[in-house]
């Protein structure tokens, strides 16, 4: 998949004009925070696991981090991602591009509750170079194969580690 996969998928929504193009990479949570001016926890990062049913995403709060007991209790196994030389074929994305926008079919995708906490968030579009600005209503209204909030982030909430 591609931008232009990602563009052709949020145009239905009228969310396609809102998707940004950098020139350098914003990869990580760091970089595209730099890129787009905003908090690094704003930016939602979308992460690809293997379950026992195929791979599926969460996108969580650039802040948060997996908090295994908690991944573990909603998912059933433990935390394994989906390794980078993989992604394309499992999610249709390649690594720093991977979102919850134009994904191969039957992928699940879930919204951490780390996410709630903003008006808007900046998930990737598809490249590593990419974001798109959503409030978290449209992020969950356009989420491709959307199956629920979950909550398995840690670090983000006020005194937690």
């Amino acid at each position: 998949m591609s931008i232009e996969s990602v563009k052709a998928y949020l145009e239905p929504f009228g969310l396609a004009g809102r998707v940004i193009e950098f020139d350098a990479s914003s990869a990580t949570v760091a970089e595209a925070a730099a890129d787009l001016g905003c908090e690094p926890a704003r930016i939602a990062k979308t992460m690809a696991f293997r379950g026992a049913e195929g791979p599926f995403l969460v996108v969580l709060a650039g802040d948060a981090k997996v908090d295994n007991p908690r991944y573990k209790a909603r998912f059933h196994c433990k935390a394994m991602m989906v390794r980078p030389e993989e992604l394309v074929q499992a999610v249709g994305h390649p690594m720093g591009g991977v979102c919850p926008f134009a994904v191969a079919d039957g992928v699940p995708v879930y919204l951490d509750e780390s996410l709630r906490r903003f008006a808007e968030v900046y998930p990737a579009a598809g490249t590593a170079s990419s974001a798109v600005r959503l409030t978290v209503a449209e992020l969950e209204g356009c989420a491709q194969n959307f199956a629920g909030w979950v909550d398995i982030g840690k670090a983000w909430r006020e005194g937690e580690a």
